[in-house]
């Protein structure tokens, strides 16, 4: 697998809260973040170690290979330095594609589940 895109944004909840938001996606259905696009599948969580790491099977469904590693360090103010990073098997995909995988894991995680937590 080749590391495609990897991005490190402090959100603002613990550790645990994060993985469990991440471990299960649909735990507040007043506040629902993982929305799909058309040409996306539901992540299965492929491996954890709670609470500060978990890998999901591919969002994609044209790159059923891909994995999504998570990182869940806990930050001095109490919250979560989350890192994701992205792995595809070959061919790597061209420069349009992989902006767009990476843009939609950005929104996902960097702007949708944060605003779940307050930011």
């Amino acid at each position: 697998m080749i590391e495609i895109g990897s991005r490190r944004r402090a959100q603002p909840a613990p550790p645990h809260v994060v993985f469990e938001a991440l471990t299960e996606p649909d735990r507040d259905p007043a506040r629902p973040w993982l929305m799909l696009l058309r040409d996306e599948q539901r992540p299965r969580v492929l491996s954890a170690t709670s609470p500060s790491q978990l890998v999901w099977s591919s969002l994609w469904i044209r790159r059923p290979a891909a994995t999504i590693h998570f990182d869940l360090p806990g930050s001095r103010d109490g919250g979560t330095d989350l890192r994701w990073t992205l792995y595809v098997d070959e061919p790597i995909p061209d420069g349009s594609v992989t902006g767009h995988l990476r843009k939609r894991l950005n929104q996902l995680i960097n702007a949708n589940l944060r605003y779940t937590f307050g930011q």
